[in-house]
């Protein structure tokens, strides 16, 4: 039999819009400040805590991670990907693809709309992918279990959604 993998696709947390700064270096906002723990903390409750994450480069994808991963049991290794920043879904399959066969869970910390579009090319656009297809928030997770490879990942099923407003 195949091996589960599992795939958590994060939307950073709230930014800030209050200072005049390019888009890449917004920061978080206190809102997303206080939710980026919460997921941190249920990836543990929900036993899906990433052995490995691939993050875009901006500023408030950095900070999203860096405060989950506060909450997470040991920090897992982080790669900064200039080419999550605005991924679309083959730019995030391709970033998923890096991922060494031996890891079990593996986070793309990234932004609207990839992430949507990425859980809903791999787990489809049925009544399990309801919340998703309505909203994908910020601070947000879809957790998806796959038995492909990460260098063949095609399709996945929703297995679990967070969102902050949950927690």
């Amino acid at each position: 039999m195949d091996e589960t993998r599992w795939l958590v696709v994060v939307r950073h947390a709230k930014s800030d819009w209050s200072e005049d700064l390019p888009d890449h270096e917004r920061p978080l906002a206190p809102r997303g400040i206080r939710a980026a723990p919460k997921l941190g903390r249920w990836l543990v409750e929900a036993g899906h805590v990433p052995e490995l994450a691939h993050c875009s480069t901006a500023r408030r994808t950095r900070e999203t991670w860096q405060l989950i991963a506060g909450e997470l049991p040991t920090t897992p290794p982080v790669t900064f990907d200039e080419d999550l920043y605005g991924a679309d879904v083959p730019e995030l399959l391709n970033a998923a693809s890096r991922t060494p066969p031996e890891i079990t869970t593996v986070a793309l910390v990234g932004h609207e709309p990839g992430v949507s579009e990425l859980t809903l090319h791999l787990a489809g656009h049925g009544e399990e992918t309801r919340d998703v297809q309505a909203k994908f928030p910020t601070g947000a997770a879809a957790v998806l279990a796959t038995t492909d490879p990460w260098d063949e990942l095609a399709t996945a099923k929703l297995v679990a959604f967070f969102r902050p407003r949950d927690a």
